[in-house]
């Protein structure tokens, strides 16, 4: 088959090679095995330094039953498998190159005109694919296995988590209002309060409506629940006080079964509410607009930034595959145990400049997204500069 000249030869290896050349399938074979390996190994002792000892504990002092704390370091298997991931590029495309560096193979393939690009392109693709399942693993399987695992600790031990509304639910609802000089202001409208609620029924529920600026009915009901066909709240054994303009009681309605029009929005609420990585990204989307009609900007940039840093993750395998494979091709005898050093170094520096521009995310002195991109593109840009420096200068 003839080929047009002006084509690149990686361009030609690969869409007119289906497998590669030979310099390809030798290095996928170098690859491939010791990345299997490490995210075996890097997910195991994840899995048991971070959750053994803390299950362990809750077995003997809250007296979680064995198979329980079993299903749940199942469940978590996939959360630090998707962290083993990118940190297995690392120390795969090092010391894979690094072996072939102190084996002069790397030497070789310079000298047969091969560039370093060339050369590490199997890794960057390779590190394209892990991105790829990194990013459905922390989008269809992570959040559903985490939110399990919480509902059964919750469920089993009543443990508190700080993101789940299980217990004292306020919802307020505003309206936005149009000032004669055109400015606008917020007034509160409904305040619904819930004292437990267990995913379908609130209990023990307070709920204060406005009129203008004065209150005019309060509402005390048993439970409550959610009408879908409706598109109404359900509201069971309770009384219904009304008051007059200048808020005093005016009369008392006891009820068995009353139907109000108040917002679905604070059902949605206590029904949603989860740590962010227990959502999806379309889930988590959802909840930032329940925060945003309740005005809850600390919380709603709490999960701005905590959405977009799970966005931005996967792609951090990108970013180690090329700073592996830059440092791993140097001339030098690279070991395993320098390999391993060097991987824990640059995971550690990585790790520290994303909690520090995260944090600086969460007090919004940076916006959500150079928070949780700005990892990635100083390390891309870092990663480029060293092959850059490698391939020119060596």
């Amino acid at each position: 088959m003839l080929l047009p000249k002006f084509l690149p030869s990686w361009y030609t290896t690969l869409v007119f090679r289906p497998y590669g050349s030979i310099m390809d399938r030798y290095l996928a074979t170098q690859l491939i095995p010791p990345f299997i390996f490490s995210v075996g190994l890097v997910a195991t002792l994840g899995v048991a330094v971070g959750n053994l000892s803390d299950l362990a504990n809750k077995i003997v002092e809250k007296q979680l039953p064995v198979l329980k704390a079993l299903e749940i370091l199942i469940l978590k298997v996939p959360e630090f498998v998707a962290y083993a991931l990118p940190i297995s590029v690392m120390l795969t495309t090092l010391m894979t190159f690094g072996r072939l560096s102190s084996d002069s193979e790397i030497i070789a393939l310079r000298s047969c005109g091969v560039s370093l690009y060339r050369i590490v392109l199997p890794a960057i693709i390779l590190s394209l694919g892990v991105t790829v399942g990194t990013f459905m693993m922390n989008e269809w399987v992570v959040p559903a296995a985490n939110y399990q695992a919480t509902s059964i600790l919750v469920n089993a031990i009543q443990e508190e988590h700080p993101f789940w509304q299980t217990r004292d639910i306020f919802y307020p609802e505003f309206e936005t209002l149009t000032l004669a000089n055109g400015q606008t202001s917020r007034r509160l409208k409904n305040l619904v309060y819930a004292e437990r609620f267990d995913g379908k029924t609130m209990q023990a529920l307070t709920v204060l409506s406005w009129a203008g600026t004065n209150l005019k009915q309060i509402l005390i009901s048993h439970q409550a629940t959610w009408n879908e066909q409706q598109q109404k709240w359900e509201f069971f054994e309770g009384t219904l006080y009304k008051l007059s303009p200048d808020s005093s009681y005016q009369e008392a309605l006891p009820f068995q079964h009353q139907t109000l029009d108040l917002p679905k929005a604070a059902f949605d609420f206590a029904r949603q509410s989860r740590d962010p990585y227990e959502m999806n990204i379309i889930q988590a989307r959802q909840y930032m607009d329940i925060l945003r009609l309740i005005g809850d900007t600390k919380k709603l940039n709490f999960f701005q930034v905590r959405t977009e840093q799970k966005i931005a993750f996967p792609f951090v395998c990108m970013v180690f595959a090329l700073v592996g494979s830059a440092l791993g091709t140097q001339p030098q005898k690279v070991s395993r145990a320098k390999s391993f050093g060097l991987s824990i170094a640059v995971i550690f520096i990585y790790y520290l400049l994303s909690f520090l521009l995260g944090s600086l995310g969460m007090i919004e002195w940076v916006s959500p997204v150079v928070a949780a991109w700005g990892p990635n593109l100083i390390g891309l840009g870092f990663g480029l500069w060293l092959i850059y420096q490698f391939n020119h200068h060596v």
